[in-house]
């Protein structure tokens, strides 16, 4: 089996009446372990959706049904590892980010062993967004997938629809969980176990049929009360308290300021209440965070090993960023919105592009292996990589192109949204408001880069101060 290239990423699932406008929404920085790696963002129509699936890494084999639906997808670039699809929305509004690479222990795996033929990250949007009609429907599937073929890797994976958030963690080869996020929560979940207290038998919750009593009949449980399932399946390794749980940590305080945690706590709460209601800007927030007015900013000033202790949220190896919306305040036509950026997160925003259309922008579609600016991926990236020399020099030009640019797509998708009524071909309507997004996004990133070259020229060590 070939050796999987993701696992680092960090998830946020907002409720509907969680955020600002009523939406659900799911989100993911799918990061790697190399600091590039080209994506694409594309449409997966009916008649480009395999019928009989194999994987690249596990060599499994799977026979799929005949009646996919269409949806967005945000695949690798370079095949060489396999598709890799990340995230996408299908044409019934339904949405799927795959995966939040997990935690897991010995006595699982002892018990019920990874699956190397089995499925993994590589295959599990392809294998399961075409054919759910609902969040709930997607944790069926899934788990029904997770039961037959195994699992090569313990994945977190998150569903929505306009009604639901729901969240499945692989456990051992073959098992699992799923919760539904309620309606009034958030969720930060990094590259650990995240479900905590688990309620057997309720209706917000879905399990392996044999769960419980994989648990009980072997002794998994060392709690005296209940059944929390990161302290039976999970870990709470020393690798936790500087790579996951600060992630954790600093999403919470942002929601919730005022409550006091320890970074470093293995027991941060799963289920959250945020005081205020969230928005797309509050997630790509956290989704880009550096640990920014804490001593554990790599670019703030506090000796290097406090400030390089923690693994930050936004890093140099986030591939894209996705925020997953379903809204409740307009026609179905028009209620998936896939948000979208590449690269670092510190110096990209995220581009509202609607999800009911047959094919996606020029400059987002298709990153090659070769340098393009023309291309959004590495554009981004670009950017990102200026930016890192010099952040506290570049980093108000950031500001001020992120309020811009933000404001810029939100008045593209406003006046979109106020000219749909019932479209006869909306379709179309809706990619010419994509490609209207996509040139915004191109040109102000563009723009960004280009004054941040003319002014870091100034400021070059290779210089002298005596004019000739």
């Amino acid at each position: 089996m070939k050796k999987p290239i993701k696992g680092s990423c960090t998830t946020v699932l907002v409720g509907k009446k969680a955020s600002i406008d009523g939406s659900t929404m799911i989100s993911r920085n799918d990061d790697g372990h190399e600091a590039l790696d080209p994506q694409r963002f594309v449409v997966v129509n009916p008649e480009d959706q395999p019928r009989d699936y194999q994987a690249v890494i596990s060599g499994v084999q799977i026979k799929l049904p005949d009646n996919p639906m269409r949806y967005t997808s945000i695949p690798n670039s370079l095949l060489t590892n396999g598709i890799w699809p990340a995230a996408g929305i299908n044409s019934e509004n339904v949405t799927m980010s795959a995966t939040e690479t997990i935690t897991t222990n010995p006595r699982i795996q002892g018990l019920d062993p990874l699956v190397a033929g089995g499925i993994g990250e590589e295959d599990i949007v392809t294998l399961v967004l075409p054919y759910i009609h609902s969040a709930q429907e997607g944790v069926e599937r899934l788990g029904a997938l997770l039961e037959e073929f195994g699992t090569y890797e313990p994945n977190g994976i998150a569903f929505s629809d306009q009604d639901s958030v729901w969240w499945l963690e692989t456990i051992g080869g073959h098992h699992w969980a799923a919760v539904r996020i309620p309606d009034d929560a958030y969720v930060v979940a990094p590259n650990r176990m995240n479900i905590n207290h688990f309620a057997f038998g309720s209706d917000n919750t879905l399990c392996s049929a044999d769960l419980k009593a994989l648990i009980d009949d072997n002794h998994l449980n060392p709690d005296f009360e209940g059944y929390n399932l990161r302290h039976i399946f999970g870990s709470a390794t020393i690798k936790d308290t500087v790579y996951n749980n600060p992630r954790t940590w600093y999403g919470q305080q942002y929601f919730n300021p005022e409550i006091k945690q320890d970074p470093m706590d293995h027991d941060l709460p799963f289920i959250c209440h945020a005081n205020r209601k969230i928005s797309i800007e509050d997630v790509k927030f956290v989704l880009s965070a550096h640990f920014e007015n804490t001593e554990y900013d790599p670019y703030g000033s506090a000796p290097e090993d406090v400030k390089t202790r923690f693994r930050p949220i936004g890093i140099n190896r986030n591939h894209n960023v996705h925020i997953l919306q379903v809204r409740n305040n307009v026609p179905a036509e028009i209620a998936g919105i896939h948000w979208l950026a590449y690269g670092a997160n510190t110096f990209n925003t995220v581009v509202p592009f609607y999800a009911n259309v047959n094919d996606t922008p020029e400059s987002y579609k298709n990153a090659t292996g070769t340098f393009d600016l023309n291309n959004m991926y590495w554009l981004s990236c670009t950017t990102a990589l200026l930016g890192d020399t010099d952040y506290d020099f570049y980093v108000d030009m950031r500001n001020t192109f992120e309020l811009e640019a933000m404001s810029a797509y939100h008045e593209i998708q406003n006046a979109t949204d106020k000219a749909f009524d019932g479209q006869k071909d909306a379709v179309a309507f809706l990619e010419e408001a994509n490609n209207k997004l996509a040139t915004e996004s191109l040109q102000r990133q563009t723009k960004l880069l280009g004054e941040m070259v003319i002014s870091g020229s100034e400021h070059m060590k290779l210089r002298y101060n005596l004019n000739d």
